[in-house]
């Protein structure tokens, strides 16, 4: 299905389950709810108000809850939970797989959290609570608990024997994993190829020794990078001395692709992508207000500069019709440097060793457009005041802005990163700051020194 048609589909949905809580029939909602994934439910329950979300709540059934939670956002999921009889949601997240188990469980307040980790067995419990202790951004956090192992002294007939005496294999499993009498992973015996191969045939004499485990503190955005980089499927995740912890499965890692692209682009607003987007408004009034006053505090400093030059504009009218030329450009040229610094960081593309040759390349860029675009500014300020002069000024402060402006946008990512601050946070509002000073800076303090 194409991303329009799809998108379509959910307009469709949407608008279904509009006309049914209009008519307030539950047994219409039960059995339309029937029809759908539970992904599809969840967007519906995002797309919808407080009130509407516990309505469709009420007649969900607790075996389908779990996966409808696991794909909503943390706060609209932990609305839900708030108001489900506990006993609803332990049956809802037994029915769950344990990479998706574990996601809910974070999710969980502390005294649900020990109800519903006390109902399940204890083999189990000890297993989860193992996995609850790593970083939910890293590779232990995205893993798997369910993997299927085979040892490479037997042959392929007894693997066959023992997965059909299973008889189920855990979603996206390509590969089995191989490891020795202690759990150590030594390689992965791909399906295709014990299916196609002599069933008398040994497993180390056929398997793949070149894939490697993930080390479990492997940051989550890089271990997608991995899979991109390498097609993988899955991927076995492994302690420090080489032991199995898990799996990873490339669903898990479509989920990371999806929240860092939310991340991103939340965060170039200050908002979080985990938030509401039908929170009371009082709550997303409050949350945005922080923000709203950052920005305030880099345009009074922006207006600060502006009133340095207050003598200048006074007599030349014209300059105050033309200052946010400059600082335009300025920002339209930093935020390109930017926007292509901050995807570089993203996917590691960019480090120490390469950085000073982007420097270089971005502050070329800088004066090739300043130029350019410094001629065609001056030339039209020039005949629409009457003044070469001021034409001349107007461009030199365009080059000026732009070149600083790229070297703002390729400088700002790096050391907020160095820092220990997301670059998509804070790096639109610094750049913006910056170039709207420099820019004010230029033109006003040019203007004033051979002008005035």
């Amino acid at each position: 299905m194409s991303a329009t048609a799809q998108q379509d589909n959910n307009e469709l949905l949407l608008k279904r389950m509009i006309e049914l809580l209009g008519k307030g029939s539950l047994y219409e909602i039960r059995q339309f709810i029937k029809e759908l994934y539970p992904a599809e439910i969840a967007l519906l329950i995002e797309s919808l108000g407080p009130g509407d979300r516990k309505t469709i709540w009420k007649v969900i059934p607790p075996e389908i809850m779990g996966e409808i939670l696991v794909n909503l956002h943390v706060e609209v999921a932990s609305g839900l939970m708030a108001i489900t009889d506990w006993k609803d949601l332990t049956a809802a997240v037994e029915s769950l797989e344990s990479d998706d188990l574990i996601d809910l469980l974070h999710t969980l307040p502390e005294p649900l959290l020990s109800k519903v980790t006390d109902s399940i067995g204890i083999q189990e419990r000890l297993r989860l609570e193992s996995a609850l202790s790593y970083d939910d951004h890293t590779a232990g956090g995205l893993m798997s608990l369910d993997v299927l192992t085979v040892r490479a002294d037997v042959s392929l007939d007894v693997v066959l024997r023992y997965l059909r005496k299973r008889g189920t294999m855990p979603r996206a499993t390509d590969n089995l994993i191989v490891v020795d009498r202690n759990d150590h992973f030594q390689g992965v015996l791909p399906l295709a190829v014990l299916l196609t191969t002599n069933p008398h045939v040994m497993v180390s004499d056929v398997m793949d020794f070149s894939m490697s485990g993930i080390p479990y503190q492997m940051p989550a955005g890089e271990v997608a990078l991995l899979f991109e980089q390498r097609d993988m499927i899955s991927a076995p995740v492994v302690a420090e001395d080489g032991k199995l912890l898990g799996r990873i499965t490339v669903d898990d890692i479509v989920d990371v692709i999806r929240e860092e692209a939310d991340h991103s682009l939340m965060s170039m607003a200050g908002l979080d992508e985990e938030l509401d987007m039908f929170a009371p408004v009082v709550t997303s009034a409050k949350r945005r207000a922080v923000w709203l006053g950052v920005n305030l505090l880099t345009a009074f400093l922006a207006s600060w500069v502006i009133g340095l030059f207050e003598a200048t504009l006074d007599r030349i009218v014209a300059l105050a019709v033309l200052m946010p030329i400059v600082a335009s450009m300025g920002g339209i040229a930093g935020s390109q440097t930017l926007t292509l610094v901050i995807r570089g960081l993203a996917l590691r593309q960019i480090s120490s060793i390469n950085a000073v040759r982007l420097f270089k390349k971005e502050i070329s860029v800088g004066i090739v457009n300043g130029a350019l675009w410094a001629v065609v500014v001056a030339c039209i300020a020039g005949i629409w005041f009457q003044s070469a002069g001021l034409g001349l000024l107007l461009g030199c402060a365009m080059l000026i802005n732009l070149v600083c402006a790229a070297l703002a946008g390729a400088s700002i990512p790096l050391i907020l990163q160095k820092m220990g601050i997301d670059p998509a946070l804070a790096g639109g509002v610094l750049l913006t700051t910056v170039t709207d000073v420099i820019g004010f800076m230029a033109f006003l303090g040019l203007a004033t020194l051979f002008l005035i």
